[in-house]
């Protein structure tokens, strides 16, 4: 009995991770048709700092420099894939050859370093806040934190940030408002880091007050249904304490919803608060979009979008393997 639970667990893993690897094999496949069909030559944006009018033949060689002549099926395609396994992104247009992977990892500290913390500090408050209103139904915390969060749930987090830039940084002065480091900075140093932390208060603010309204009102409705379910009145009847009903039956239960808005939300870490960062000009992988769009730097994009949709297939996958672990009717 025990060895027949194992393999249909192990079963279950290999299809989780076989479903991952199709999923992320179709992200790759459309991530480069999608920008392919975009409108727009590459070949002119190689050749825009040219100082004299360029010719068809300058056109030309320059797309057969870049691999752009080739057909597109199966030539283009499948040198892509093969590259992107050997982890070769290719090399960025706008960014006049330099590697794809080099201008991602540059920026990816700044943006890991904005939404995780935004994260951190969402799920910390909102999940404990929203299962503490959940479990005292129509009480005055209830009250308060469901209106607070449904608002900061509907509110744009790019809105947030210009709130924040008006009251916060125009208004009071208490913290800049764009950038990473005030001009003249010496990075490195305590006070560099001191300067850091303070430029990234107020787009953590941004990105977090949404969040926390987003895990407040799903840990709350979760819990709200658990605390009605014919268990948990057994568990009452049989002289469980609160917390003891609270611990051994309504939190683990409560958690599962909640785990998987927090592991797609983990993968929203990567990607980027795009319109945030454009809000406090914050250089991260957000930035980096932006600029690759105006320029239809097809290689950067694609890098960018590959990376988003790895990030999130791992967070799906994060939620399966944990579902398991939470719920043995799941296994």
């Amino acid at each position: 009995m025990v060895d027949g639970g194992r393999r249909g667990a192990g079963r279950r893993v290999a299809g989780i991770l076989l479903r991952a690897a199709v999923t992320l094999l179709m992200v790759a496949v459309l991530n480069f048709i999608l920008f392919r069909i975009v409108p727009g030559d590459p070949a002119r944006l190689l050749l825009a700092g040219a100082r004299s009018s360029v010719t068809a033949e300058q056109m030309e060689a320059q797309r057969q420099a870049w691999g752009l002549d080739r057909p597109l099926f199966p030539d283009q395609v499948v040198n892509y894939l093969s590259a992107t396994l050997h982890g070769d992104f290719g090399y960025s247009f706008k960014f006049r050859g330099r590697h794809v992977a080099d201008l991602i990892l540059e920026r990816l500290p700044a943006t890991i370093a904005l939404v995780g913390l935004a994260q951190f500090i969402a799920i910390l408050s909102g999940v404990m806040l929203g299962l503490y209103a959940g479990w005292r139904r129509g009480g005055a915390v209830d009250h308060i934190a469901t209106g607070t969060s449904l608002a900061l749930y509907s509110t744009p987090s790019f809105w947030l940030g210009m709130l924040l830039v008006v009251i916060f940084s125009t208004g009071l002065g208490w913290f800049p408002g764009y950038g990473a480091y005030s001009p003249g900075a010496v990075t490195g140093s305590l006070g560099s880091l001191l300067d850091y932390l303070r430029h990234l208060t107020l787009p953590v603010a941004a990105v977090a007050l949404g969040l926390i309204g987003q895990y407040v009102v799903v840990a709350r409705a979760a819990m709200s249904d658990v605390v009605t379910e014919d268990y948990m009145v057994t568990a009452r009847a049989k002289g469980l304490t609160n917390g003891q009903m609270l611990m051994r039956h309504a939190f683990r239960n409560a958690m599962l919803p909640v785990v998987t808005l927090i592991t797609l939300n983990l993968g929203y870490v990567v990607a980027g608060a795009i319109t945030v960062e454009a809000v406090f000009s914050w250089p991260g992988i957000g930035g980096l979009t932006v600029e690759a769009l105006n320029a239809r730097d097809y290689p950067v994009l694609q890098g960018i979008f590959l990376l988003l949709g790895a990030s999130i297939v791992v967070a799906n996958l994060a939620a399966d393997l944990a579902y398991g672990l939470l719920d043995p009717r799941v296994r």
